[in-house]
């Protein structure tokens, strides 16, 4: 009787930690291919980024580069391109000057360099 309630136990758990996070990111993703529309910056599955021009049932015509439209199918976008900043950077942006790291004591000199 108890192996019966270990295993109902253990069905539960598996259900609460595969089964229904996969069901949600599943229909998320079908949520997100319902609501594409012309304007849309895309990423796809192949990783082409580009925007949506035309809509038509499960095709979409995605221009990649002036001038450049392709068809790929409603299934193959992977995601929207989220939206940049103000100042064009986005906000998990390392800085591009870090501040140099002095080396803990005792620690070797760095090598000479060569000359360039």
């Amino acid at each position: 009787m108890s192996g019966i309630l270990v295993l109902g136990l253990l069905f539960v758990v598996f259900w609460f930690m595969l089964i229904r996070p996969q069901r949600s990111r599943a229909r998320e993703q079908q949520d997100l291919i319902a609501s594409l529309e012309p304007g849309d910056e895309i990423v796809t599955a192949g990783g082409l980024y580009g925007v949506i021009t035309e809509v038509d049932g499960e095709v979409l015509k995605v221009e990649i580069a002036d001038g450049l439209v392709v068809r790929t199918a409603r299934n193959a976008v992977a995601g929207i391109v989220e939206e940049e900043d103000e100042d064009g950077d986005d906000e998990d942006d390392v800085p591009a000057e870090a501040e140099p790291v002095d080396a803990p004591e005792g620690a070797p000199p760095d090598p000479p360099r060569a000359a360039e």
